[in-house]
């Protein structure tokens, strides 16, 4: 199995990291190698196969992946056989920008695709699967919703069987850690301080807490899980910026607690502050995702895990790549 990785950075530097440990494994399946790599600036080839740890540390030595200077990333895909492209730049929620592109072109040529990139598929979900349908490729995005948290697989797979009627979830964990210290009487701005210091946050947290992050993930559920079409312009969406200190303190004399809840069914998709009571499965501190998910034969089934980081994220890669392996064989 060849395979390309567009995008290098904790995600992809993650995945490549896993190669790395699960070598045995992946050879045992038919072998793994990776043939082409590339990040915003630059790009390497080698159908023989890249040394995933020599990747890793070129990229932290100099900032780039290769040592050819990157033009287009399509052009990579064109000059190199390949299985699967995956697909880890970062999120474009405007218009997709060149994952969109990355991904639309490997599908166009009947490559399988594996992708955490949640703007192509907030955007462009419906398309995207009629690409792959249309050309017998396979497109899996597991690690785009939760992370390390088996939510699309496990419903669409494990949960075939049933009539699921709603989910509803933490899916982004830097709101949930900023409300989580805001409960402990921080202000929203000190949360939001510590949350970058910690990482957790990036310099521009808009994403997090304005609750676009999350919207994305709802669109996705929508799209996979209950055969909607909608797209991001579809959710109605209300982020943490408003959440006061004394809505907080409210909450608490009420035995409860605000958190950022995605919720999507067959007619809901919305992202807002909610007031959970303590003790609830949606009640969680700190930086884990968690989701409960109501279904008609088996009841409610609560899921939670990591839902960033860079071998948790991986690690959902890991997963789509085996079951494409598995399907090809």
């Amino acid at each position: 199995m060849r395979i390309v990785i567009s995008g290098f950075g904790t995600v992809g530097q993650g995945f490549a990291e896993v190669l790395s440990l699960r070598s045995d494994l992946l050879n045992a399946g038919g072998g793994v190698r990776i043939v082409a790599v590339f990040d915003s600036k630059s790009y390497a080839v080698d159908e023989n196969g890249l040394d995933p740890i020599m990747l890793i540390e070129r990229k932290n030595a100099t900032g780039s992946v290769g040592t050819e200077k990157l033009s287009s990333g399509i052009e990579v895909l064109d000059s190199v056989g390949y299985d699967v492209l995956v697909e880890v730049s970062p999120t474009n929620i405007e218009n997709g920008g060149d994952g969109l592109k990355n991904i639309e072109h490997a599908l166009r040529n009947g490559k399988d695709v594996i992708t955490v990139n949640k703007g192509p598929l907030a955007l462009k979900f419906k398309e995207l699967n009629k690409l792959a349908e249309k050309n017998n490729a396979i497109l899996r995005f597991e690690g785009s919703v939760g992370g390390a948290m088996p939510i699309i697989n496990l419903c669409s797979e494990n949960l075939k069987g049933e009539k699921i009627t709603s989910i509803r979830g933490i899916f982004n964990g830097t709101c949930n850690f900023i409300l989580s210290r805001m409960d402990g009487g921080l202000p929203f701005e000190q949360a939001l301080k510590e949350a970058q210091q910690l990482g957790y946050a990036e310099s521009d947290p808009t994403y997090d807490i304005e609750g676009i992050d999350t919207a994305c993930k709802v669109v996705i559920l929508a799209n996979s899980v209950f055969r909607r079409n909608v797209r991001f312009s579809d959710v109605s969406i209300t982020g943490i910026t408003s959440v006061s200190e004394d809505a907080i303190a409210l909450a608490a004399d009420q035995n409860m607690v605000i958190r950022l809840i995605g919720e999507v069914s067959d007619t809901v998709l919305e992202v807002s502050p909610r007031l959970i009571p303590k003790g609830h499965p949606l009640s969680i501190s700190g930086t884990l995702n968690t989701a409960k998910i109501l279904t008609d034969l088996a009841g409610p089934i609560t899921i939670s895990g990591k839902g960033a980081g860079r071998k948790e994220t991986a690690s959902a890669i890991l997963s789509d790549l085996i079951a494409i392996m598995d399907r090809r064989r």
